[in-house]
């Protein structure tokens, strides 16, 4: 996952307006476009248009492309140009954080199971959160492993955990439009979801139960009670 970080440096470098232009000049052409291309177009200086492509591309905005436009090849058929157009990459940037793109991938992914097999849309998406949230904690796990890294995590993905007499509340719901319209639908995803989170993280000794507090997210994490307590 792209860090946030990135993904509002992305969107702050097109609030330079000669940037900007050049950004949406190439995004609208039906083929790459060149330095030459952009500069002629839009009437700047060539190295003017060098220097905000090229930090568009460090933005991940644009991509770079090398082709021959005369469409000769071989000796004597000159470098290739360099050329731009628009980036694979996708950045979208929500205050507060939110993650529609993992509720979308999960609810997609069960329905489309559910119809192939003639099992329940509702419990193979739990088992879909599930074993996703569980291989989020195993990527992030470590040798170290231990709250701070659960606390790391959810950080990560738009949660803004907040320790509480001892718990971790978590203060956003990255799928807060879906969750008011389809609450208990959205709630048990989402605690399938952090449970497969802790157990992919193993040794938080946290335990997530539905603890719903507008405005904060439905799900709490607290320590697993001591047995011999």
């Amino acid at each position: 996952m792209e860090s946030r970080e990135a993904q509002i440096s992305a969107i702050a470098a097109l609030d330079e307006p000669t940037r900007r232009r050049l950004y949406d000049y190439v995004v609208r052409q039906p083929a790459p476009v060149s330095r030459d291309d952009a500069a002629a177009i839009l009437e700047l200086p060539r190295t003017t248009v060098a220097f905000h492509l090229d930090r568009l591309v460090d933005e991940d905005l644009l991509d770079v492309i090398y082709e021959r436009r005369t469409g000769r090849t071989g000796p004597g058929a000159g470098r290739p140009a360099k050329l731009y157009q628009r980036s694979q990459h996708h950045v979208a940037v929500s205050l507060p954080q939110r993650r529609y793109d993992l509720a979308g991938q999960l609810l997609s992914s069960a329905l489309e199971a559910a119809e192939r097999s003639g099992s329940s849309p509702r419990a193979l998406l739990d088992q879909r959160a599930y074993q996703l949230g569980k291989e989020l904690g195993e990527t992030a796990r470590d040798a170290d492993a231990d709250r701070s890294t659960a606390l790391r995590v959810l950080e990560a993905y738009g949660f803004e955990p907040r320790i509480e007499a001892g718990e971790i509340a978590l203060a956003n719901c990255p799928f807060h439009t879906l969750a008011q319209t389809y609450t208990e639908l959205v709630c048990g995803m989402n605690l399938r979801l952090l449970e497969g989170l802790l157990d992919g993280l193993g040794h938080t000794c946290l335990t997530a139960r539905l603890d719903p507090i507008p405005p904060h997210c439905c799900v709490r994490l607290a320590p697993i009670p001591d047995p011999e307590s």
